[in-house]
């Protein structure tokens, strides 16, 4: 065992619909050991997350406590007899799966325990573009799509956490004949905004395809849609996007555009003059879940 073992070690897993993130760092966020492991079935994902751990220990020392960030839904409640679980969701055999108690039993530590996108907000606020902003929302738009919101510093939570994907929104007149890629709903953003969606309608894949064809411009008009009613239900300072969709070149100027549009004059004069300046990339893209598992784990070490 080397001598990093003697310091505070903290444990963080972000907990992805593809794949799960699993990370071992000091208190000052330096990343001592990391591994990528699909999510397939609970019991094998798991169980390969578990093994991780128990190598880390033996390589770096024990953790002092685990943070994890997970795809949804899932209960927040402490109180809740099913706190810590991943409630009904789309992705096949997790509906049930108990990831606190897991986690808690196989470590023996603390564990802290959220939403992916709650844990990246987190993860911009601490080390991101959110730095010194405190009334801010952080959307993912990935596989699925998530916000996060903090208000007056603090993740805003309800009783249960926010489902903004599953807003239900128009759809745009060159989508009207699309397949919705949400089991629950015909016309929300995740079921038409999501990388997923996307990939409904392109199989081959949108990656190559011109910002002016039909399936980019109503993703414009989804996720600008997106942005002018987040402005107006939260008032946020800024509102940063991630995720894998957001990596297309050219995508933000063109929401910016047409963000100012769907506004058409009514919002703040500091949002109308600098929108580029309100509406930005996140600095963490791919890190920002990992990071916010950690600031997790560290709240309760």
């Amino acid at each position: 065992m080397n001598s990093i073992s003697t310091a505070k070690l903290l444990g963080a897993i972000e907990a992805g619909g593809t794949k799960f993130i699993c990370v071992i760092a000091n208190e000052a966020g330096e990343i001592l050991m990391r591994r990528t492991i699909p999510t397939e079935q609970p019991q094998k994902t798991l169980s390969a997350c578990d093994d991780f751990f128990v190598e880390a220990k033996l390589r770096c020392g024990s953790i002092s406590a685990l943070g994890i960030g997970s795809f949804g839904p899932i209960e927040l409640n402490p109180n809740a007899n099913d706190y810590g679980y991943i409630k009904q969701t789309p992705k096949p055999g997790w509906s049930g799966t108990n990831l606190v108690g897991f986690f808690s039993q196989k470590l023996g530590v603390p564990v802290a325990f959220d939403t992916d996108v709650n844990a990246a907000a987190l993860g911009e606020h601490t080390h991101g573009v959110t730095q010194g902003c405190d009334n801010f929302v952080y959307v993912t738009v990935g596989t699925g799509i998530g916000a996060g919101v903090i208000s007056g510093g603090l993740l805003v939570q309800g009783l249960g956490h926010l489902e903004f994907g599953h807003i239900l929104i128009p759809r745009h007149a060159h989508d009207v004949n699309a397949v919705s890629n949400c089991p629950f709903h015909e016309n929300c953003l995740e079921g038409l905004a999501s990388g997923a969606s996307l990939n409904l309608r392109a199989p081959s894949g949108v990656s190559e395809l011109s910002l002016d064809h039909p399936i980019w411009i109503a993703e414009i008009y989804y996720l600008a849609l997106m942005c002018a009613n987040l402005t107006q239900i939260y008032a946020p300072e800024k509102i940063v996007l991630g995720g894998g969709v957001m990596l297309k070149q050219g995508l933000l100027p063109k929401i910016h555009a047409e963000f100012l549009r769907l506004v058409n004059g009514y919002a703040h004069e500091r949002i109308l003059e600098k929108v580029e300046s309100y509406i930005v990339p996140s600095a963490l893209d791919g890190v920002a879940g990992v990071v916010g598992a950690l600031a997790l784990a560290r709240s309760v070490s």
